[in-house]
């Protein structure tokens, strides 16, 4: 069930750079420049991003760093009121390793307020990746979380509006 919802993330992710046209020319795959340009924003080394997915596709650390700033324009950066936002984590294999990566939107724009990726799945790593996007609300919003346990934890302690939701809402994340 979580990985459904790991690759409904990264579906509707992709939907939404196809439908920008973000990236005009096709000679390497969207997949690749996607995932490329989230491990570069969750902080890894353009040049360590660039070696790291070498088996996929060859590509240098300047076509990375181009390819970040047209992606670049699918995150947010402005504070403004949010209504509702979506947190999500999935698991991903990567070479013979398995990191998450988590990623939270604006239910309303679609507009992706962070994304983070770690090797494990501990409430560290949630307290983490939950405070790195409220400085771009001005209010609290409602934060809509899948059953897991670890964002009900951490939410609570911080005194945050949440709610479970499996489909609706959530869906976009």
């Amino acid at each position: 069930m979580q990985n459904q919802e790991g690759m409904q993330c990264y579906t509707n992710i992709m939907e939404l750079v196809r439908e920008r046209n973000i990236f005009r020319w096709d000679k390497k795959k969207i997949e690749v420049k996607l995932i490329a340009t989230i491990l570069y924003y969750a902080g890894i080394s353009l040049r360590k991003t660039s070696k790291f997915l070498r088996d996929f596709e060859k590509f240098s650390h300047e076509a990375l760093r181009q390819w970040y700033h047209k992606f670049a324009q699918l995150f947010t950066n402005s504070r403004k009121y949010r209504r509702c936002m979506a947190i999500d984590e999935t698991k991903i294999k990567i070479g013979d390793e398995w990191y998450y990566v988590w990623a939270a939107i604006d239910v309303d724009t679609w507009e992706i307020l962070g994304v983070t990726v770690t090797k494990w799945r501990t409430s560290i790593d949630v307290i983490r990746f939950v405070n790195s996007f409220p400085i771009y609300c001005k209010n609290s919003p409602l934060i809509k979380i899948d059953r897991a346990p670890w964002y009900r934890w951490v939410l609570q302690r911080m005194g945050s509006q949440y709610e479970h939701e499996t489909f609706g809402e959530r869906n976009a994340i």
